[in-house]
């Protein structure tokens, strides 16, 4: 482990205006653009959706996929709040501020892709809100886990302003917040995966499965620790600064185990429920559930030898492939994998892809500016001034 492991937390320093920030903001303004004409035009303006697939790219990628890969927070809150591994606390802040920007966005995105945007506020009134509803449910734990991660976060600004008493007054209650940052990401993890099972035979076997919900909330939590690594691995490299081997070598194990479990109960599962030869049928669906399978095994039979887990090319390829074996899964079963019937097909539109672009640059370009202004990371003397 690089001996500053345990440094304070620092701001980076820097300048903002770099050839990345740069790019970044450019295509914030093509997915501003896009959102101007949605907003104004209406949501069919601009993209493909249609009755027969109703939840586009949109709703896929930046909430079933972008709120897994921003469970970084709340898998490394699970080691050092629940699991009490504290040599894991120099992770929180980084991983943290990742998930923060995930998990805001996506419910920024889901409001976006609300045919009648404007009654969102329904969700939270008891009179419209539907409470037997497993949409209802993720919407609420959703919103409420973004102000418990703000909250989380807020001592970084309160240290960078000088408020610590203020700081002192949270760090009172603080425990209560982290217990709802632990409870609130299972709840709603686990039900992305139930909102497919109300989808009964329009969804393929290979991910119909009352266990779903277990395999969305079991590649959250692995994937979490995957955005992790890949997040330290790019910040090194970009800021400059020493790869923390030692405790992403240890990270990974833990990773590799959760790995394991989810293949081990994902087979299974298949197995007991006789969908297996769907897996063997001439069609884009079995081959892209072999391409996604595949994307779970390579971390898998990688990280299980010990001394691939201290080599950072190695855990930077684990990573990259259990993040796209989880982007596979969400698209697999909320797109792929889901007919609903003769006459309906969905690709999505250049606009589609522009905003959801846009949203991802927003989260790479918010990272780096507030790594550079905040005290987020360790602190380290080689790190870019």
């Amino acid at each position: 482990m690089s001996n500053h492991a345990h440094s304070a937390p620092a701001p980076l320093g820097g300048s903002l205006v770099t050839s990345l920030t740069k790019t970044m903001a450019l295509l914030i303004l093509i997915a501003g653009a896009v959102l101007v004409v949605r907003l104004v035009l209406g949501i069919g303006s601009v993209t493909n959706v249609n009755d027969g697939y109703t939840w586009g790219i949109w709703v896929v990628y930046d909430v079933m996929v972008g709120s897994a890969f921003a469970c970084g927070g709340y898998s490394v809150a699970l080691l050092v709040y629940i699991f009490n591994k504290g040599e894991y606390h120099p992770l929180v802040r980084p991983a943290l501020l990742g998930s923060l920007f995930g998990y805001t966005l996506a419910g920024v995105s889901v409001i976006i892709d609300l045919g009648r945007y404007w009654n969102t506020w329904h969700i939270f009134t008891p009179g419209w809100a539907q409470i037997n509803s497993v949409m209802f449910e993720v919407a609420t734990c959703i919103s409420l886990y973004v102000v418990v991660m703000w909250i989380e976060f807020s001592p970084v600004f309160m240290e960078k302003f000088n408020k610590d008493e203020l700081r002192k007054k949270l760090g009172r209650w603080m425990f209560l917040f982290i217990a709802l940052g632990a409870l609130l990401p299972s709840m709603h993890q686990s039900s992305l995966g139930s909102m497919l099972i109300v989808l009964g035979t329009q969804l393929n076997p290979l991910w119909q499965s009352l266990l779903i919900p277990v395999f969305y909330l079991l590649t959250a939590i692995s994937v979490g620790y995957a955005i992790v690594i890949f997040e330290s691995t790019v910040s090194a490299i970009g800021f400059k600064r020493p790869f923390e081997l030692g405790i992403l070598a240890k990270l990974s194990k833990v990773m590799w185990g959760v790995i394991l479990v989810y293949l081990v109960v994902r087979v299974a599962d298949l197995v007991v429920r006789g969908a297996v030869g769907e897996a063997f049928k001439p069609n884009i669906m079995a081959l892209m559930f072999w391409i996604e399978m595949a994307f779970f095994v390579v971390p898998a039979v990688l990280l299980a030898k010990a001394s691939n887990r201290r080599r950072p090319d190695k855990l930077f390829l684990s990573a990259a492939c259990m993040m796209t074996g989880t982007f596979l899964l969400r698209i697999n079963s909320y797109l792929v994998g889901y007919e609903t019937g003769d006459g309906w097909n969905y690709f999505p539109s250049l606009a589609e892809m522009g905003l959801t672009i846009g949203i991802i640059a927003i989260e790479i370009l918010g990272y780096v500016v507030l790594v550079r202004l905040l005290p987020v990371l360790p602190k380290h003397e080689a790190a870019v001034k």
